[in-house]
Formats: structure tokens, C-alpha cells, sequence
């Protein structure tokens, strides 16, 4: 197997769009906007290396609490997004899926994220999965709420409640034995989490970059994934 070839599943953290702009003296909505065009440059070296599911940290549940302008332009990206690259993402046989709650993103914003993944439904290549208005905390208690109906009905018995049957009421469940990311990827230097796949990366590679995303380009992405081929994981056994 190819080192590249070893990451099916791979999670970046895409940080530092709005310090790029600020380094340049820009409104930090240009860094956003150059951040989105970063997702289809990454998204294609992706698919290209054979990567299976490539799941982007886009927007978090904390997000909200953002500037209204900033967050009401965060919200006009998957719309300009989808618009400008579904041809591509349709010649790629890219699978586009959104995990977190579209239900709550303004009407705009929730038909552009519907409509990209009704049109990608039936592809067979490479899953671009968006975290959008996604949070991990809030992801884990929807899970805890849904086995608990479930057990309230009689449906199941809290005895026999284990890792696979929890998974299984994860927002990655319909990604089957790929549900867990290989490798995390987070960009401009932070090294934390920050209420992101807390359950999915409990055993993944974690590779921090001091480069904002805007930034993070084929080569770096190539470092990390032959730093990814170079480890050897345990799963917690010897």
C-alpha cells in the first residue's frame, strides 16, 4: 500500500482564515473567501491521493456567537461554493454529505447544502463531508436522547448499550467502517479540538500545522500524510 494510500478517512480543522486576512491588513471575510477556495484546491489533492471521506471542520455550533455580518457571510459559502464547483465535484464523482443541524441554518443556506447532496447522492468517489453548524458535545447528547427514547419504548435494553450501538446514532454512522477518521489535520498552529469528532478520534493521528488554512497547500498535505504513513498505531494495545 502506497503511504498516501494509507489514510482513508481524513479530518481537518480548518483554522486560521480570519488571521490570514488580518496579516494582510484584509476584513477577515476575505479570508474566509480565500479559505473556501482552499477546501476545492485540498479536496482535489484528496481525492486524487485515493483518500475515501474527507470530513472539513466548516462551521461550529459555537460559531454562532460570531459578528452577524461575519456569520451572515459564513452562511453565503456553501451557497457560492456549491454553485461554482458542483461541475467539478459531479466529474470527480465526489459524494457531498453535511453532518450537523441544517435544519437551523437560514432557508438560503439549508437548499444549497440539500441540493448539493440530492445531486451527488448516486456518486461513488470520494465523500466531502461538511461539519456545518456542527458541535461534538451536542452531537453525543442527540445520540444519548435517541437511545434513551429508544429504551423508554422498550425498543432496546440500556444493558446491551455498547460502543457499536452508540456509534450507530452518530452523525458518521452512515459512513460504515469509515467512520472514524485516520488522521486530524489542524491548521495555524492551535492544537486543540475545539468540540470536534470527540468520539470519531479517539484513536486517530493527530498532525498540527503552524499555517493558516488559507495557506495549507499539496505539499503540506503530502507532509502530513507521509508523517501519518511513518507511525504506527496501536489502538491502545501493544
Amino acid at each position: 500500500m502506497s503511504q498516501t494510500g494509507q489514510v482513508r478517512h481524513l479530518a481537518i480543522i480548518m483554522d486560521g482564515n480570519g488571521r490570514w486576512a488580518k496579516k494582510r491588513h484584509l476584513p477577515r471575510m476575505a479570508g474566509h473567501k480565500q479559505g473556501m477556495e482552499n477546501i476545492r484546491r485540498i479536496a482535489r489533492a484528496c481525492d486524487d491521493h485515493g483518500i475515501k471521506v474527507l470530513t472539513l471542520y466548516a462551521f461550529s455550533t459555537e460559531n454562532w456567537a460570531r459578528p452577524k455580518k461575519e456569520v451572515s457571510y459564513l452562511m453565503s459559502l456553501p451557497v457560492n461554493f456549491f454553485n461554482h464547483y458542483m461541475p467539478e465535484l459531479q466529474e470527480r464523482n465526489v459524494k457531498v454529505k453535511i453532518m450537523g443541524y441544517p435544519d437551523k441554518l437560514p432557508a438560503a443556506t439549508e437548499k444549497a447544502v440539500q441540493r448539493a447532496m440530492a445531486e451527488t447522492a448516486d456518486n461513488t468517489g470520494m465523500i466531502l463531508n461538511f461539519a456545518f453548524n456542527y458541535g461534538s458535545r451536542a452531537e453525543i447528547i442527540s445520540a444519548c436522547q435517541e437511545l434513551a427514547a429508544e429504551a423508554a419504548a422498550g425498543k432496546i435494553d440500556p444493558a446491551e448499550i455498547d460502543e457499536q450501538s452508540f456509534s450507530q446514532h452518530l452523525m458518521t454512522a452512515d459512513l460504515g467502517e469509515l467512520a472514524d477518521p485516520d488522521l486530524l489535520i489542524r491548521t495555524s498552529g492551535e492544537e486543540r479540538l475545539s468540540n470536534f469528532l470527540l468520539w470519531q478520534l479517539a484513536y486517530s493521528e493527530f498532525y498540527f500545522i503552524d499555517r493558516f488554512w488559507p495557506d495549507f497547500d499539496e505539499d503540506d498535505l503530502q507532509t502530513a500524510l507521509t508523517a501519518f504513513a511513518n507511525r504506527h498505531r496501536r489502538f491502545g494495545k501493544i
